[in-house]
Order: structure tokens, then C-alpha cells, then sequence
């Protein structure tokens, strides 16, 4: 699994923990920045986030803001993007289930490291479930391809 990241300011701190905790686990991982100590505007970074994931170039994507609202807001202008902001493991996994989630966003300070790690791997090993929900999808990628 290939897996591409980006954060601004607000969320450097836990976007490192995410990718340790990702790498420990043999994920690969494509950082598109913000570095330590930079000061960045979110979409700088979210767009080619989710740009590289409706290319293909990476299966998932997660993005880390200080409430990962303004890092989904972006994501989402992206075709073919549904990203999502959860701050807990049952919303996470759901997400994933019903939605088939395919960004990640997280917010580096509403969620202690603890909470965010097990909120993102409620949503990496959940599987999306197809069937109704499939229905749904469908609808929204219509309106989106009009």
C-alpha cells in the first residue's frame, strides 16, 4: 500500500507520528510537506495530496490541519476525491464502509496522538462495503462528472 501525506502548521507534529506509525507497519509513504518549523496554507498542500491519489499514484491519502476541516474543504474539490474529517475510530471505520473514503483528514489539535492513531487505522483496515452505498456513490460521481 502506497500511502501519500501532507499537513500545514497546525498539524506537522502528528503528521510524524502518523508516518512512523505507518512505516512501522510497511506502508509506503509520499510526504508532500509542510516541513518542521514552515508556515504553509492548507490547500497548498492538500490539492496535490489528492490530486496524487486520483491519479493512481497512491491508494490513500491523509492530510493533517489543525482540525483537518480546511485540509478536507480542499481535498474535496478534487474529482474523485471523498475525503473526510473524523476525530474517532467508530466515525473513521464507517467512513470507510459506507463512503469508501479514499483521504484521510485528521486535526493536530483536536485528537491527542493516541486517539488519531487508532482513528487511522479504524480507517486503513476497514473495507468498504459496496452494495447500497455503492448507489450513493454513484449519484455523487454523476453530479460531479456533469
Amino acid at each position: 500500500m502506497k500511502i501519500s501525506i501532507g499537513c500545514d502548521h497546525g498539524g506537522y507534529e502528528l503528521k510524524m507520528e502518523i508516518i512512523e506509525h505507518l512505516k512501522e507497519r510497511g506502508i509506503e509513504v509520499k510526504d508532500f510537506g509542510c516541513g518542521e518549523g514552515e508556515k504553509c496554507d492548507y490547500p497548498d498542500i492538500a490539492f496535490p495530496v489528492a490530486e496524487s491519489v486520483a491519479a493512481g499514484e497512491a491508494d490513500k491519502g491523509i492530510l493533517v490541519c489543525g482540525t483537518g476541516i480546511g485540509m478536507s474543504i480542499a481535498a474535496n474539490k478534487v474529482k474523485g476525491i471523498r475525503a473526510a474529517v473524523v476525530d474517532q475510530p467508530t466515525s473513521a471505520g464507517l467512513t470507510k464502509e459506507h463512503n469508501n473514503t479514499n483521504v484521510l483528514c485528521l486535526g493536530g489539535r483536536i485528537s491527542g496522538t493516541v486517539i488519531a492513531l487508532e482513528t487511522l487505522d479504524a480507517w486503513l483496515y476497514s473495507e468498504y462495503q459496496g452494495g447500497r452505498h455503492q448507489e450513493r456513490l454513484d449519484k455523487i460521481a454523476a453530479y460531479e462528472n456533469r
